[in-house]
């Protein structure tokens, strides 16, 4: 046990006043290096710590990654927003990052399948950390969406729940894709919503309109929607 893992044992009342920006150094270090590259004295030399200090609050590089990435989701969703339709939300939540938070994110996704490869026993701690919390978000749209009588009662919302965050995942870490605007959209339209058993009518049939969040189950004569979801960019992974 080196001295700094030592100090770990002796029980010391933990500061969080440095967690944040030990995390965000994390995520650099490990887009800018990968996982096999990184290590715990580069992430401290970052975020202007001592190697003890990043020791006292994490064992080991895997759990400092774990925890950088649960709190990069975390703070991706602060508030959720309702815009009265299921569609609506689902591209409420689309943020719109910059080519370089992309590029980041997808740096950081290929740093978290490179320690899978090296540790599969993290599986489970990996699902919980990026399919787990967006998967939360979803039943919360879905469930609100059977409350209104949008959707049947009978949807099996804790699959469809993990159906996009399991895509997502599946194209960032094991395709090297981004999940951009129209990956999520198609998503969306062409997955999601059909098993809800909502499509989007056709835009002759419908007048021409352009409402974007303007749904309706088949054969049903629903009114149109205002509450569109507003601009939006290419999202984030996951």
């Amino acid at each position: 046990m080196t001295s700094a893992e030592a100090m770990v044992k002796l029980g010391r009342k933990r500061d969080h006043t440095r967690d944040q920006e030990i995390l965000d150094a994390a995520l650099d270090v490990l887009g800018e290096t990968g996982y096999e590259g990184m290590t715990i004295d580069m992430v401290a030399a970052r975020a202007k710590a001592g190697k003890a200090t990043v020791y006292r609050r994490w064992s080991s590089k895997a759990e400092l990654v774990l925890d950088a990435v649960v709190c990069m989701k975390k703070n991706e969703f602060q508030e959720l927003p309702d815009t009265g339709t299921l569609r609506g939300d689902l591209i409420a939540i689309m943020k719109p990052p910059t080519v370089q938070d992309a590029d980041r994110k997808l740096q950081v996704m290929a740093g978290v399948m490179s320690m899978l490869s090296r540790d599969p026993t993290l599986a489970d701690a990996v699902r919980e950390a990026i399919v787990e919390p967006r998967a939360e978000i979803n039943l919360v749209f879905l469930r609100r969406a059977i409350a209104r009588g949008e959707i049947p009662a009978d949807v099996d919302v804790e699959l469809l729940a993990v159906l996009g965050p399991s895509l997502a995942m599946y194209r960032t870490m094991l395709l090297g894709k981004p999940v951009d605007r129209d990956f999520l959209l198609a998503l969306i339209d062409g997955v999601l919503l059909p098993a809800v058993g909502l499509r989007c009518p056709d835009r002759s049939e419908a007048g021409g309109s352009s409402d974007p969040d303007r749904f309706e189950a088949p054969g049903s004569t629903a009114p149109e929607r205002s509450d569109t979801a507003g601009t939006v960019a290419a999202p984030e992974p996951g």
